[in-house]
């Protein structure tokens, strides 16, 4: 393991650092200011797609490529700023969208297991056996994924304070009807429950966003999740590449997201795009007048590009303004 040796720089040093690694960095003054704003590893964060690269030869005789400290002519510390104001304006956009399907499934689930019996997710026989199966794995012994769930959201109901949850422990010794307890779920929570519901229900709710199978909808819930924490926790999301990848139906499934499978769509096409894409597609079964898709297209037309950085940063696809999901 190497040692960390690399010593604590001031404000006025950082920018300095930066200057000294090709970036305009402008008045001195006006940079320590944003420094003071954003943090240095936050902004060196938006600036890496600028940073300089060299090719080189591996031991096993294989072209690779090394990121160098240094950064491209024309990358300026301006540039970065328009990047990070974008960037907080799409993570507020996509917290919107992402909320209300959010609550849309909250109800849509309980409403679903709900007229099974008030207290069908407790019941086993409300899942697959997949989600109610203890583990096989007797190195590593583990409650089934429907118990470790219930734990979960048993200690959420626990740190409640809200005034509902306190009428049931009063009044009902603390149990609570299905569609009471998702006013407490986040979308994780919603994401693990939906993906163990029994097909019949959880195809029923996927057909109620417009959605063909409950394999797509699982995972455009797993995705949406993951899209939520990355701006809830306030990081980089413009050009991120996703660890959870909203699936792509297939050609004629979903008529609104078949550009996802184009040629004309990026290699890196796993991006952020594929996630707002999935968003305005599932809002307009939510409410029908939504003006989500057309703020989204707004926001990516003031999208800032430069000489290393561009719209399809984010995966966009070429001509993507004409398209139905964002004209319509």
């Amino acid at each position: 393991m190497v040692e960390y040796t690399k010593p604590w720089l001031s404000l006025e040093q950082q920018v300095e650092q930066l200057a000294s690694r090709g970036v305009d960095v402008g008045d001195r003054t006006r940079a320590v200011a944003v420094l003071k704003s954003v943090g240095y590893y936050r902004l060196t964060g938006y600036l890496y797609p600028f940073r300089e690269s060299e090719q080189y030869v591996d031991d096993e005789g294989r072209t690779r490529t090394r990121v160098l400290s240094g950064y491209r002519p024309g990358t300026s510390l301006d540039h970065a700023e328009a990047v990070i104001d974008f960037d907080r304006r799409l993570r507020m956009l996509v917290m919107d969208g992402v909320e209300r399907i959010e609550v849309a499934v909250r109800m849509r689930v309980g409403y679903v297991l709900g007229r099974r019996s008030a207290f069908a997710h407790e019941d086993p026989s409300c899942f697959t056996p997949a989600f109610t199966m203890e583990s096989t794995d007797t190195r590593i012994p583990a409650p089934s994924k429907h118990v470790q769930w219930l734990e979960r959201v048993n200690a959420r109901k626990a740190s409640s304070d809200e005034q509902f949850v306190e009428h049931f422990r009063q009044k009902y010794e603390d149990r609570m009807p299905v569609w009471a307890l998702t006013e407490l779920l986040e979308l994780g929570h919603l994401s693990v429950l939906y993906r163990g519901m029994n097909q019949q229900d959880a195809e029923e709710i996927a057909k109620a966003f417009g959605v063909p199978t409950k394999k797509i909808m699982s995972s455009w819930l797993a995705s949406l999740n993951y899209v939520r924490n990355v701006a809830a926790h306030h990081a980089r999301l413009f050009n991120r590449k996703l660890q959870n990848a909203p699936s792509r139906p297939k050609a004629g499934q979903v008529p609104l997201l078949d550009h996802l499978r184009a040629e004309t769509v990026p290699k890196h096409g796993l991006g952020t795009y594929n996630a707002l894409a999935v968003i305005a597609y599932l809002l307009p079964s939510i409410e029908t007048d939504i003006e989500w898709p057309q703020q989204l297209a707004a926001l990516l037309g003031t999208f800032p590009p430069s000489h290393a950085l561009s719209i399809e940063s984010l995966g966009v696809p070429q001509c993507w303004e004409s398209l139905d999901l964002w004209s319509s």
